[in-house]
Parts: C-alpha cells; structure tokens; sequence
C-alpha cells in the first residue's frame, strides 16, 4: 500500500506542506492518483537515507513478523562489530567482511561475494561522514534465522562519491530473510544514524560494547 501525504509527514516528522514542497522542488518520488499525491514507502526510504532525514523505523513495522525484524542492537549482535577491516577497495573490503560473517553453514560465502561485488558499489549507499549502509535497492536475502547486521571499521578508507566528498572507512552490512526485514532494518539503522550519540561512537571506533549499549538506548 503506497502512503498518503499525511502519512508520509508522519513518518518524516513533518507536516503536510513540507512534504508537498520536498516532492515538487527536492525529488521525493510520488504519483498523482486521482488528484491526491501517493508515495511508495520503499522510494521513500531511499529518498530519506539519501537526504539524511530521519524516518520513523515504524514505516515498516508489521505485527506478523515480528521475529524478521530484530532491534539493531541485536542483528549487530549477531553479525558483529568488527575493527581494522583490510582493504584498499570495495572488492577486496567486501571479500574480508564476508570472510568474517557468522554465516550460516550451507550458506556459499565464495557465491556471497561474487553477487556483492558482481553489484560494485551499488551493493553500498555512502551516507556521508563517511558512513556507508546497504543500498535500499540491494537486500542480501539469505538468512532463515533472521536479520543480521555487520559493522566495519575500514583500516583504510575508500573513495566512494559521498554526498559530502568524505572517504568511507566505516560500512555497515546486511543479511535478512526477506525484502521486507531489509527495508525495515535499514530504517532502523537510519534511525539510529540520526542520534548524535551513536553517530559520535562510530566515529570514535568506540568499543563495541558502548557502541551495542548506545544503539539499545537509542531505539529505545
């Protein structure tokens, strides 16, 4: 179901005028259906992340998957927070962090990294300050256990056209179980950047300890 205009205000913390102003002058995707403005929620995530606006992670909250969907303090959990990742380019950065992954055992990680790198820097969205998420159009659909997310910290940084000219050096990744959970772990994690207190962790490579206790505060 695509979001009215009033829903979407709501989610982006808004009201109805600045959305309308958003689609018509800054590009928020939306279609005119019988005069009245509707909005898909997954081109709005996108459009949101890419224009560092916070959304509600509730956008994709549903009641019948409850288990897709964990806290982001959890999928770090189990994916983990991982320091001094190797790599002086997406390739090779990509082949170390999936080398680290708790995967699953019948889960092919040579398979893993050629799809990932098959999709170059579309795999990744640079976010700046030089952060970098999962691409929203790019779930990584494997897991049947549930959402895990992964943290890096590069050793060195890449040169990834972020919307400030800053360098990647930390990456987060994603594995789900649907489409569905991806979007809805990107919009936590989303949530999350936006709280100064995680975003300073990061960019203190705090101990990954304070960084999973700021992330559980954070949700909250």
């Amino acid at each position: 179901m695509k979001l009215s205009l009033q829903e979407a205000a709501a989610l982006l913390g808004s009201d109805e005028k600045r959305v309308h102003d958003w689609i018509e002058e800054d590009g928020l995707p939306a279609q005119r259906i019988r005069g009245q403005y509707r909005i898909n929620r997954t081109e709005l995530l996108e459009w949101a992340t890419e224009h560092d606006i916070t959304l509600a992670p509730r956008l994709f909250a549903r009641s019948e998957d409850p288990a897709d969907v964990p806290s982001l303090e959890a999928a770090l959990r189990a994916g983990g927070i991982h320091f001094q990742v190797a790599g002086s380019e997406l390739a090779t950065v990509l082949r170390n962090i999936t080398a680290l992954l708790p995967l699953e055992d019948d889960v092919d990680r040579e398979m893993l990294l050629q799809f990932l790198i098959a999709r170059d820097e579309l795999a990744v969205a640079p976010i700046g300050d030089g952060i970098a998420i999962p691409h929203v159009r790019t779930p990584i659909v494997l897991s049947q256990s549930g959402s895990t997310a992964a943290l890096a910290f590069l050793i060195e940084p890449l040169e990834m056209a972020a919307p400030d000219d800053k360098a990647v050096d930390t990456l987060f990744f994603l594995i789900c179980p649907t489409v569905h959970a991806h979007l809805a772990m990107l919009a936590k994690l989303a949530f999350c950047l936006r709280a100064p207190a995680f975003r300073d962790a990061l960019r203190r490579r705090a101990p990954a300890d304070e960084i999973l206790r700021i992330a559980a505060e954070t949700e909250k």
